[in-house]
Parts: structure tokens; C-alpha cells; sequence
């Protein structure tokens, strides 16, 4: 089971992945003092009400601290209502995620957190490359796809149709409050592991209604229907 540090370092990460979150936390990780909401949204070129939800979100996920403070060393009456100023909590989250459960995860979002803050791409861009690249090795090192997905935590099962439903989702609970993110994340994965094995048969497909997982594993159309094996125990 998660411990409750750890989810709490992959929220972060996650947090992370949306541009907007990202420009506020590193505005901040630059700023030797506390800032307000109003100078950072003036910073980021972003509306006073957008700055305060972002703001919020990655105090929620641990990032950011926040201070009741009145600026300029003013005080007693007429000194003005005290300000919130919000500063980063050290250490950063991003680079001490601790590789136990959904390690997978937590390796593919730093390592395009850190790409994308050295070569200024999209996040979402670099984790879909960064998954699709990390599932093309698993697929590669497991030789099958049902393979890989056993092996990744997915417990698939034949669907009949020459296909796997997957009765797992690796990433449940950071899924839960991230979806957008994660099951792009899942989705480049698994296309990438159908790469790795020379899967020329499946396919990705979303499935967003699906119990346990986003997404499952279909027969191509332009293949014929083959047994799909059972997976590997």
C-alpha cells in the first residue's frame, strides 16, 4: 500500500504537469521573497481569479505555503487588511519522489517536468513521449503485450474478441485526482509497450467508462482475430 508521504510527493508531481501551475511554482522558486497572488498574476500574465485557484491547487498538493502578512512593514490602524503571500516548501517535491509504489508514474512526470523546464515544451508533449518511450522498453523486455501488462500491474484478461480488458489501472488513485494527465500518461504507455513487442495485432482504445482502467486492448481491424493467450502468472 501507498504511504501517505508518497502519495502525497506523486500529487505533486502531478500538480505540476499543467502549464499554467507550472509557471506560478517556478515564479516562486525564483522569488527570494513571499509573493501575492496579485504579483504573480501580473507575472504570468494571468487574471487575479485564475492565479488564486492555481495557487490554491498546489497548496492542496503540498507545494506552496501560505503566510497572512502586510506588506511594507506597516501595522496598527489604517495599515490595510494583512496580504496572502504564498512561497515554495522545500525541499522540491519533483526530484525526491521515492521510487516504491507507482514509481512508474512518479520517473515519467519528473523526468518531463524537468525536460520540458530545460527545453520550454509542452508538459503534456514531453509525458506522452517520455510514456510512449518507457512503454516501448517494457513491451520490448516482455516480448508480449500481455506480458508487459501483467508484468506493469494491469491483470488483463481475454476479452473474447482477440483483446484484454484490464482489470487494474497502475496509477488508481493519482488517476482519481489527475485523470486528464494520467490517462494520456496510460495511453502513450501502452502504445509504446504494442511498439516495443512488434504488436502489430492490437491496438490502444480509450475507455473511459471501463471499471478498473481508461483504456484496453483491442484487436485491429485490419487484423485477423487472433486467440489472445492467457496472461502470463
Amino acid at each position: 500500500m501507498q504511504e501517505p508521504d508518497q502519495e502525497a510527493r506523486l500529487m505533486a508531481v502531478a500538480a505540476l504537469g499543467d502549464p499554467v501551475r507550472r509557471t506560478l511554482y517556478e515564479l516562486l522558486r525564483r522569488s527570494p521573497e513571499a509573493m501575492s497572488r496579485d504579483q504573480l498574476a501580473g507575472s504570468a500574465g494571468i487574471p487575479r481569479s485564475t492565479a488564486a485557484v492555481q495557487l490554491e491547487r498546489l497548496v492542496a498538493s503540498g507545494l506552496l505555503s501560505t503566510e497572512n502578512r502586510k506588506r511594507g512593514g506597516r501595522s496598527g490602524p489604517g495599515s490595510g487588511r494583512p496580504a496572502k503571500l504564498y512561497r515554495t516548501v522545500r525541499p522540491e517535491v519533483a526530484v525526491s519522489v521515492p521510487e516504491r509504489s507507482y514509481d512508474l508514474a512518479a520517473r515519467l512526470m519528473a523526468a518531463a517536468i524537468e525536460k520540458s523546464s530545460a527545453d520550454g515544451s509542452p508538459v503534456r508533449d514531453v509525458l506522452a513521449q517520455v510514456a510512449f518511450e518507457a512503454g516501448n522498453e517494457l513491451g520490448s523486455a516482455a516480448g508480449t503485450i500481455d506480458g508487459m501488462l501483467t508484468q506493469t500491474g494491469y491483470s488483463p484478461e481475454p476479452d473474447g474478441q482477440g483483446g484484454y480488458l484490464l482489470g487494474n489501472c497502475p496509477f488508481h488513485r493519482l488517476a482519481h485526482r489527475h485523470r486528464d494527465v494520467v490517462c494520456g500518461l496510460n495511453a502513450a504507455l501502452l502504445t509504446g509497450a504494442l511498439s516495443g513487442c512488434a504488436d502489430e495485432i492490437h491496438q490502444v482504445l480509450p475507455d473511459p467508462d471501463g471499471p478498473y482502467c481508461c483504456a484496453r486492448i483491442t484487436c485491429s481491424p485490419t487484423a485477423g482475430v487472433p486467440a489472445a493467450p492467457r496472461p502470463q502468472s
